[in-house]
């Protein structure tokens, strides 16, 4: 019987998942730029956590989570976000004890959500995100978004738009959702189940439906910009100053909501204006989350984040015909003629990598011709060719292949020879 990947996951095999280095790469450097370190979090957690801090009227936890009872009968989900868990752990290990605030950290790793599979959407996929946890200054609101912008800028992307919207204060969303509740209530009937199930206990949902989103109440919805209070409406002029005098560009949408119940105040999405890239055009998305840490028994801590998909940024640069600097060639390949020097090659393999050459062999005794094809195929920049003949006499050849001149060096000067060429 032959086995297949599970439905949603995908294998990432040698040629591809080194792109997937060199953006992950490109995401830590970004980081330690701006201060922010790594964390990492199991892959599983207590379901409760998600239910508390995610929502229960989430799509999420209604219909994404991949939950199961351990053999103690506990139930534990694999995650399906990363800023839960990262909250928890902050609040966990106390982290907002700390001498420098606020405290800020970025996460890589797999998540798990049971949606239907397209094109750069997956049901395990990898999320890079940051959290910065302890300050309620505008301008931090800003810094988040300049990270994400400079992932993508760096890795070359260019067709992108910032898309910002605020969700108010609590007082300001309290106001929003009544009038929500009075706008959808008479009509509720013509809208899907989902939502009315939401129109009592999260209205703000209603407008992220994705089944209902051309029906025309939603375009005449009351927007959360009519009802914030004078506290919210100058945070959130504050961002958008922070973002302009940062040369940053954005655009305003009153319906941008985000899919997270733990949101308020500043909310964002980045997308991708690249052509033929497809119907769903974000890339990343985040916002503010006060009040979370609260929610899971810390002390009352402002927070804002992002996480954005890899799958996706990966294929936005598709999208964009943007070939990443991967480098995958070997510095040197060696090819043996003789048993001497075949018994010779591996203690002369090892030297080359212990002075930090990416170096290799054949293994499956082939012949001398064979191992220069094999060569050809690691696009190997120097090929060193050692006999039994050149082992006597303490000599070896190497054969620079971009050129191919092929010089004779001391044995014992191979390695400076290599480096010196590099």
């Amino acid at each position: 019987m032959g086995y297949q990947i599970p439905r949603g996951t995908q294998d990432l095999l040698p040629g591809t998942v080194e792109k997937w280095q060199y953006v992950e790469g490109k995401a830590r450097e970004i980081c330690g730029k701006y201060n922010y370190n790594e964390i990492r979090t199991p892959i599983f957690e207590h379901t409760e956590l998600f239910l508390r801090s995610v929502g229960d009227t989430t799509d999420i936890v209604q219909k994404e989570m991949y939950t199961f009872k351990d053999r103690g009968d506990r139930s534990l989900t694999l995650r399906p976000e990363g800023t839960a868990s990262t909250v928890r752990a902050y609040v966990e290990h106390k982290l907002y004890g700390l001498p420098q605030q606020p405290t800020k950290l970025y996460y890589i790793g797999p998540m798990f959500r049971y949606e239907r599979p397209q094109a750069g959407r997956y049901r395990q996929f990898v999320q890079f995100g940051i959290e910065a946890m302890g300050s309620d200054d505008p301008a931090i609101d800003a810094e988040v978004m300049a990270l994400a912008m400079d992932v993508y800028r760096e890795l070359g992307l260019t067709k992108l738009k910032l898309v910002l919207n605020t969700l108010g204060d609590q007082e300001s969303r309290q106001a929003h959702r009544e009038a929500l509740v009075a706008h959808f209530q008479p009509r509720i009937g013509e809208f899907c189940s989902d939502c009315q199930n939401r129109l009592e206990s999260n209205p703000l949902r209603i407008l992220d439906c994705k089944k209902d989103r051309e029906h025309e109440l939603m375009k005449s919805a009351p927007s959360i910009h009519d009802y914030l209070n004078e506290g919210s409406a100058r945070y959130f002029e504050a961002v958008k100053a922070t973002l302009t005098a940062m040369d940053i560009p954005f655009v305003i949408d009153p319906t941008l909501v985000r899919g997270l119940d733990y949101y308020n105040h500043t909310a964002f999405e980045i997308m991708s204006e690249a052509d033929g890239f497809g119907a769903i055009t974000t890339l990343s998305g985040g916002g503010r989350y006060n009040g979370l840490a609260e929610e899971m028994g810390g002390p009352a801590t402002p927070g804002i984040g992002f996480a954005m998909s890899l799958e996706r940024l990966l294929l936005a640069l598709d999208a964009e015909g943007i070939t990443l600097p991967v480098e995958t060639a070997l510095d040197c390949y060696l090819v043996t003629m003789g048993d001497a020097a075949k018994a010779q090659a591996p203690a002369l393999l090892y030297s080359f990598r212990k002075a930090g050459l990416k170096a290799d062999k054949d293994y499956c005794d082939k012949k001398m011709k064979a191992q220069f094809k094999a060569a050809d195929r690691t696009n190997a920049k120097f090929v060193a060719v050692l006999g039994d003949d050149e082992l006597a006499n303490g000599v070896i050849a190497i054969k620079e292949m971009a050129t191919g001149q092929q010089t004779e060096v001391a044995l014992t000067e191979a390695v400076a020879y290599i480096q010196g060429r590099i």
